[in-house]
């Protein structure tokens, strides 16, 4: 029988489908690509937003219209969201997080009458997944953490992730290990709340990036997002005398406003975070910092949103992943009083007018340096420090060769390889 597996949101939910993807092939099914030639249709969804939500439930309208003798199955954190409104859509299938991989022998064991699994996602452990292989992938996204207890007043995802939960450090560093040994040169280390790795147990991120680095095999490595309150001297000592990790760090600042951060109920201001970014550029000048930033938070005024105008030049953030904000019911913003969405969309305008102009800025200081880049097609591939590259030679895959940077036009970069 034939599955296809369609992923909406975050590195984490790619994680889990690729996870899903091998637990289907060794129950003896076929991974296609093509929804309407697939016996079973698995809609992996996304929360993050309104706008996730909606593009959830037109892949599954979509699905089911387009092939109606398919078995529907849709889990994810929408699916943990909307159970109740969803609960009589004609899925036949439907799960939330946490148990993802019983979503195989359901499959195999379906007797024509509809399911529906949701579990206590607050008090739920950790959901071991793994696998061997990215398909046409040069690096290994390995899903260490789940579940926050951060409780932002905006976010929803607390409440349909759960509670803090980390993989055993054993199993994380085999996984590794195995990704490593079958050709992955370049670990990525993710999960919802990746810095927390560890919180509550006796291990922590900084002791399975010096296990997995004694890897000859694994050159890089790489953390997908941590918060600047995990920046701790334990992990700054690992930065400064670790050569595989990564010089690019994503540390999300979610505003660049100190009345905004309070009303968003993060753990730190902004004297706090610019502190910590200098300590990370004494360590490594040329690391790439990127960031996500919220505009249009409720109750932001026209001052607080040129405080983040003004902060993101400050900081220099080399990208901004810009989100306008977005209502979620359940949260705590949402009782807020709410900016007009014609100003957030001309925030949101000008904030990513500053991302492209940042970016162009940090790339251009390369212009005349050599870098070596790990090739992730024939003519392109990433540095170290998170700069796309634009090969003028043809290079074979997964290798690394130096390159010249010779020119940059807007955000392409484009570099000449050494012979």
């Amino acid at each position: 029988m034939n599955v296809c597996i369609i992923t909406l949101g975050c590195k984490v939910n790619t994680y889990e489908s690729e996870s899903l993807k091998e637990a289907f092939e060794r129950a003896g099914y076929k991974i296609i690509d093509d929804e309407k030639k697939a016996d079973v249709i698995v809609i992996n969804t996304c929360t993050v937003t309104n706008q996730a939500d909606a593009k959830s439930r037109k892949l599954i309208r979509s699905a089911r219209r387009n092939n109606k003798d398919a078995l529907l199955c849709v889990c994810g954190c929408s699916a943990q969201h909307n159970k109740g409104a969803w609960i009589d859509l004609d899925i036949d299938i439907l799960m939330g997080n946490g148990s993802k991989l019983k979503l195989v022998d359901y499959v195999k064991n379906y007797k024509n009458e509809k399911i529906r699994d949701f579990i206590d996602i607050r008090t739920s452990t950790f959901e071991n997944m793994n696998i061997n292989n990215f398909e046409e992938r040069t690096r290994g996204f390995v899903k260490i953490q789940d579940g926050c207890n951060n409780f932002c007043s905006y976010c929803i995802i607390p409440f349909v992730r759960g509670n803090i939960r980390s993989k055993d450090i054993d199993t994380a560093e085999e996984e590794i290990n195995c990704l490593a040994n079958n050709g992955y040169q370049e670990i990525v280390l993710t999960g919802i709340h990746t810095g927390s790795y560890g919180d509550g147990e006796d291990f922590d991120l900084v002791d399975l990036i010096r296990r997995v680095s004694k890897n000859p095999n694994l050159k890089r490595i790489r953390i997908s997002s941590i918060e600047i309150t995990e920046l701790d001297e334990k992990f700054m000592d690992e930065l400064k005398n670790n050569s595989k990790l990564c010089d690019h760090m994503h540390v999300p600042i979610q505003a660049g406003s100190n009345h905004v951060l309070k009303l968003m109920n993060r753990k730190y201001n902004l004297e706090e975070y610019k502190a910590k970014i200098n300590e990370l550029r004494s360590i490594r000048p040329d690391i790439n910092i990127t960031t996500d930033l919220i505009v249009g938070f409720p109750e932001e005024t026209d001052e607080d949103f040129e405080d983040s105008l003004k902060t993101a030049r400050e900081v220099g953030f080399s990208k901004i992943h810009t989100f306008p904000y977005s209502l979620r019911d359940g949260t705590k913003a949402a009782t807020l009083k709410q900016v007009n969405d014609t100003v957030k969309t001309n925030r949101t305008k000008r904030m990513l007018e500053l991302s492209d102009e940042l970016e162009s800025v940090y790339y251009k200081k390369f212009i005349g340096k050599t870098i070596p880049v790990l090739v992730e097609a024939n003519n392109q591939g990433m540095s170290s420090n998170y700069i796309k590259v634009h090969l003028d030679t043809l290079c074979d895959h997964n290798t690394f060769v130096n390159v010249l940077i010779t020119d940059v036009d807007g955000t392409n970069v484009k570099g000449h390889v050494i012979k």
